[in-house]
């Protein structure tokens, strides 16, 4: 059963770019399961989400049979998994997945992530005494971003290298996110892949012979019943948690803040209910996340919604359409409640074997980011148009501007 409505997922509106919460409302009404002309199929609703990425289903994209979806990597070129020589855990199903993420949480453990927090208040600290001597400015370029991507590159111990380059190459790769992209970006990406797998080798031969007390020393060392990682696995590995370690925690950071500043009653909430931290930064994340889609593949006939998925088809789970959908968070799905009491159920660190395994990092860092700024500042506002970063996935402000 196909779809046979006006209504279609369609990002590329200047609607869209301001807010895409609307559209997302008119999919789950219209088309919550969505087969899209460029081949792909996209579910909308909480329910249909939640099953769909606790099903175990394929997150490999080389399992995607013919059609749009697949030429599209072919009139560019590239290979239909080009990140990373496929071999991050994030690209792999069981048993490989279950092998790789069973090494990586060996050292990737919540003691370790406990261990960073002197250091991100630290950091913390240090932004917001350069926002509070110029007065305000940008918050991503002072907060959002460098926060996460200093505490990733210190915890996995990361030697000293080209910071622009390498998240120049960051953003670059996170395009492959991306639910509609052209030959061009394609290309771009894998460029940058192929550059971001030799620069990040480097640093791995570089702490194989300078270990340290880091999670990169560890994740070198690390083994179970004298399994260990190869060295274009634990590459792999190490790029992505660089990579995803900071990229979706600038979201997160800018994303909560803007929500606040837009709903002034929560964001006293903020300042005066420490009580609700916690929980503060689950509707957040719930409100509007920092990764907006998922993506599996079908390996067999899939029925969802009235409707057969056929097998070997690219299927995007909308985690931030979920994530508001009423029927699951009732009739204030659209509101911004600090207290919510359910708000731990959101879906932006996805389900399943595929839960992130950096949430409690992201959410360490968004709890102390955007709580001492707002509880420091309490004359803080917006100052001036936002801008962002033009991406559906990975969607947030490019820029921030505020004013203390």
């Amino acid at each position: 059963m196909t779809t046979t409505t006006s209504v279609v997922f369609n990002p590329f509106t200047p609607e869209f770019k301001k807010d895409p919460y609307p559209h997302y409302a008119e999919l789950r009404e219209h088309v919550p399961v969505h087969e899209h002309p460029l081949g792909f199929w996209m579910l909308n609703r909480y329910e249909d989400v939640n099953a769909l990425i606790k099903s175990g289903m394929s997150v490999e994209q080389r399992n995607v049979g013919p059609g749009p979806f697949r030429k599209t990597y072919e009139y560019a070129g590239v290979p239909i998994e080009p990140r990373l020589k496929g071999l991050a855990m994030l690209d792999r199903d069981p048993p490989g997945h279950t092998r790789l993420r069973r090494l990586v949480a060996k050292v990737f453990t919540p003691r370790a992530i406990e261990g960073m927090e002197p250091l991100i208040r630290n950091l913390v600290g240090e932004a917001l005494d350069e926002l509070a001597d110029q007065g305000g400015g940008d918050l991503v370029e002072t907060l959002s971003f460098p926060l996460p991507f200093t505490v990733i590159s210190r915890m996995l111990g990361m030697p000293p290298t080209d910071n622009d380059r390498l998240r120049e190459l960051s953003g670059t790769l996170m395009r492959s996110v991306e639910p509609v992209t052209g030959p061009e970006v394609l290309r771009a990406v894998e460029a940058a892949d192929t550059e971001l797998f030799a620069m990040v080798g480097e640093a791995v031969a570089w702490k194989r012979r300078h270990p340290a007390d880091d999670l990169l020393s560890a994740l070198i060392a690390a083994e179970e019943g004298g399994d260990v990682l190869s060295n274009d696995e634990l590459i792999a590995q190490v790029t992505l948690l660089y990579v995803a370690g900071h990229e979706t925690t600038v979201n997160l950071i800018s994303n909560g803040t803007l929500a606040l500043l837009r709903h002034p009653d929560q964001l006293e909430v903020m300042r005066t209910r420490t009580d609700l931290d916690d929980n503060a930064i689950e509707e957040l994340l719930r409100y509007d996340a920092a990764v907006h889609n998922s993506r599996r593949v079908t390996l067999e006939p899939y029925e969802v919604g009235g409707h057969v998925i056929p097998a070997r088809t690219f299927v995007l789970a909308n985690l931030a359409s979920a994530n508001r959908d009423e029927a699951f968070w009732g009739p204030d799905a659209d509101k911004l409640r600090l207290d919510r009491p359910n708000a731990r159920r959101h879906l932006s660190f996805g389900s399943g074997i595929h839960f992130c395994l950096g949430g409690a990092l992201a959410r360490l860092e968004g709890k102390i980011a955007i709580g001492e700024l707002v509880r420091r500042f309490p004359g803080l506002r917006l100052d001036g148009e936002v801008e962002w970063n033009d991406r559906i996935s990975l969607r947030g402000p490019a820029r921030l501007p505020i004013r203390l």
